[in-house]
């Protein structure tokens, strides 16, 4: 009777072992097939991108079609009852229920959100012939609107996706597609936004002057360099002409600041911003520099303008690339590779009058001008030359208009230095101190490494701030050596910024190893250390900062550096939260 009990006992097992080894060979040929679909997706996706910029419409909707099967495929793999209960078993059951939320968003993305992003004419973006199309651009944007709806709505739900317990393939599939949501959810907003403000922006509701300024990146401002050059740009119903230029020298310095300025700015800056036009950008905050600088033109005469613009050499060489080299009458033709070299050193030395300069710098910005307006021009590569100087802060935007800036202020277009942030942002900002143009010659990198957490959860912050000088011992031109405040007309004066994030704090500083003091004060909620850093020619000078962020910080941190004529070499190490 035992016997039979226990034949029976271990019978019932095998058949349950056949059972679940049946089941579980089915389930992982299900997850083999899902993988192979979602891996195919994400090829097609590529394609899709590709097509969609280049503005091949037949070629993306066939793409799309396809891309819409294997997701469906995906989709149903992961989402049948036996998956479903699969779904609810320990350990197992997490990663298959993150590889149905995978399969599930990707699949809404491609009904909901590529769809008008496949039927969207890239040029409908872009002015032709120096005008914008303006009924075509209100037509999109329903389903442009949509498509951004959607793309958050995907990204919202991955988010909520438990990434703990996953095994290390799902888990780096999870982030990965977190990560790419955030830069398709930058895009499609931008998109979005671009539908809603352009046929405003662009005279649709009557004609918009703005404010052109060109910034000068060989005397270094915190938003990148002084302005120079400016230029004044009028836009009626989709159509923009360039109406006026001049240098920024024709702007009044003014004996108090037209604007009043608080007290926060004053004690870091002095009254400095408010009374010559060069220093409106002492502050990083663009918003502030704008509403300066508008108002000092105003006051020279000029009108009162809906908006300020800012762009600099390094943005023109990105366009140049997009709309290929431009000559200038009587001056040597513009070209991607050569521009900023050409517009930030040569000219000094082959220019030897301020006047010169000035009216070089103006016939190069209306030449860049007119050619991105009338030149056909690929609308995939002007996208992205667009988006790097956008990302990188070198073209910013300033609305007068309240509903408008509402709008662009939290996006790297607007140069708005945020009071309120879920990242920590740490703001490296560099002024020149020596009256010259030697930033030419700077080269700069950084590094930030989040430290460990405190008992309150606050974690300290470790900056290393790097600056060698390339310029030459002799032989610059005067208009280079400037007023040669650091003493040696050679030796630049950097003024070094760094902003803490909010509510978090500079702890002190060293500067080649040996401990230096700092200049304080507060801007926008963000204290502030400062800096005067002398650097020789062929000198390099290292800078370290710590800092503390407020309590119960995250790990996540961001540097916002000043832009200059080369790019940084910038690395920031985060770390998981603190109790993680």
């Amino acid at each position: 009777m035992v016997r039979r009990h226990l034949r029976r006992i271990l019978l019932t097992a095998l058949v349950l072992g056949c059972l679940l080894a049946v089941a579980g060979g089915w389930l992982g040929l299900r997850g083999w097939q899902a993988a192979g679909h979602l891996e195919n997706a994400a090829s097609l996706a590529r394609e899709l991108s590709q097509q969609v910029l280049d503005g091949q419409t037949g070629q993306a909707r066939r793409t799309l079609e396809a891309l819409q099967q294997q997701t469906a495929a995906a989709r149903s793999r992961t989402g049948d009852v036996g998956w479903r209960a699969a779904g609810s078993a320990p350990y197992a059951g997490r990663n298959m229920s993150a590889v149905h939320e995978l399969a599930v968003g990707v699949d809404d993305l491609s009904r909901r959100a590529f769809p008008a992003l496949v039927e969207l004419n890239p040029q409908t973006l872009l002015p032709s012939s120096g005008r914008l199309d303006l009924a075509a651009l209100r037509g999109a944007m329903p389903a442009l609107a949509e498509a951004d709806s959607a793309v958050r709505e995907v990204r919202d739900r991955i988010l909520t996706v438990p990434t703990t317990g996953l095994v290390p393939t799902v888990r780096d599939a999870v982030s990965q597609l977190r990560a790419e949501l955030d830069r398709l959810a930058e895009v499609t907003s931008a998109v979005r936004r671009s539908g809603a403000l352009l046929p405003t922006l662009l005279g649709g509701n009557g004609t918009r002057t703005y404010l052109a300024v060109f910034q000068n990146l060989a005397e270094p401002r915190a938003t990148g360099g002084i302005f120079g050059a400016y230029a004044v740009i009028q836009a009626g119903k989709g159509e923009v002409k360039l109406v006026k230029q001049g240098p920024a020298t024709d702007l009044d310095a003014y004996g108090k600041p037209p604007l009043p300025l608080s007290k926060e700015l004053r004690a870091l800056y002095t009254d400095l911003p408010g009374i010559y036009p060069a220093d409106v950008n002492l502050t990083p905050h663009f918003p502030t520099a704008a509403t300066l600088i508008r108002e000092m033109y105003r006051r020279a005469g000029g009108g009162t303008v809906d908006g300020v613009l800012a762009t600099d050499p390094v943005a023109l060489s990105y366009l140049l690339k997009a709309i290929g080299p431009v000559p200038v009458p009587g001056h040597p033709t513009l070209t991607a590779p050569t521009v900023v070299r050409t517009l930030l050193s040569d000219t000094y030395r082959r220019l030897g009058k301020p006047a010169q300069q000035d009216n070089y710098f103006a016939a190069s910005a209306r030449a860049v001008f007119d050619a991105l307006l009338k030149r056909p021009v690929n609308p995939r590569a002007v996208a992205q030359a667009v988006n790097t100087a956008v990302a990188e802060r070198r073209i910013l935007f300033w609305s007068a208009h309240e509903s408008e800036q509402r709008e662009l202020v939290e996006t790297r277009l607007a140069g708005a230095l945020p009071e309120q942030e879920s990242v920590h942002n740490v703001g490296v900002f560099l002024n020149d101190g020596s009256g010259a143009k030697l930033g030419y010659y700077l080269h700069r990198s950084a590094e930030l490494t989040v430290g460990d957490c405190k008992a309150d959860g606050s974690r300290e912050l470790h900056l290393r701030l790097t600056l060698r000088s390339s310029a030459p011992s002799s032989g610059l031109t005067a208009s280079v050596r400037g007023l040669a405040m650091s003493g040696d007309p050679y030796t630049a004066r950097v003024l070094v910024s760094v902003f803490s994030p909010v509510r978090g704090s500079p702890l002190g500083a060293r500067l080649d190893g040996k401990a230096k003091p700092m200049g304080g004060g507060v801007e926008r909620g963000r204290r502030v250390g400062v800096l005067a850093v002398d650097i020789g020619p062929g000198q390099t000078r290292v800078l370290e900062v710590g800092l503390l962020t407020p309590p119960k910080a995250s790990g996540a941190v961001e540097l916002w550096l000043t832009p200059g004529p080369t790019p940084w070499t910038a690395r920031v190490s985060s770390a998981p939260a603190c109790g993680q």
